[in-house]
């Protein structure tokens, strides 16, 4: 698999991130949610957002071949969300993370498009365990990663961020 395949599920298309998606960044970091529970990223126009994806999204893809995707829905092609397996600083191993317009929230997206990723690290990248962390109050989030087979790990800190987070992993089984 390269890092410019499509990956695609019943109903979605998950295509790796570029400055062609700065608008939908700019939309999609600034959502109620990413503030509350991901955080202020400070990009709030269209240059913020390529520089962000030139300097943060782009060199993983690159480098790994794998990163954060932009999830779009095949029945319109419209951008939904995204989601994603990265590098995290603080974390051993790959981290899985996803977030969703308010608008397509509830509709499964991001557990189609999460489960897709972590069938694809697992086979395809040789991935042997996932990890994903959240916010305590963020139940939607906990909910979703039990779904996907995770189980809660213990409470972490990363580096740079103030915020005890839930860490959850699976295991390629």
């Amino acid at each position: 698999m390269t890092n410019k395949q499509i990956i695609e599920t019943k109903r979605l298309k998950l295509i790796p991130t570029t400055v062609n998606d700065a608008d939908f960044i700019v939309k999609l970091l600034n959502t109620p949610k990413w503030l509350k529970y991901i955080g202020d990223r400070q990009v709030k126009s269209m240059d913020e957002a390529i520089n962000y994806i030139t300097t943060k999204i782009r060199p993983q893809i690159d480098k790994l071949g794998y990163g954060n995707y932009t999830v779009i829905r095949k029945s319109d092609h419209v951008k939904v969300g995204t989601c994603g397996l990265y590098d995290r600083e603080g974390l051993s191993g790959v981290d899985i993370g996803f977030a969703f317009l308010p608008e397509f929230e509830k509709q499964g997206y991001a557990h189609e498009s999460s489960e897709k990723l972590l069938a694809i690290g697992f086979y395809d990248f040789g991935i042997k365990q996932v990890n994903a962390i959240t916010l305590p109050n963020n139940k939607a989030s906990q909910n979703l990663l039990e779904k996907l087979g995770m189980k809660f790990i213990k409470m972490v800190k990363l580096p740079h961020d103030e915020n005890e987070l839930m860490l959850y992993q699976i295991k390629k089984g």
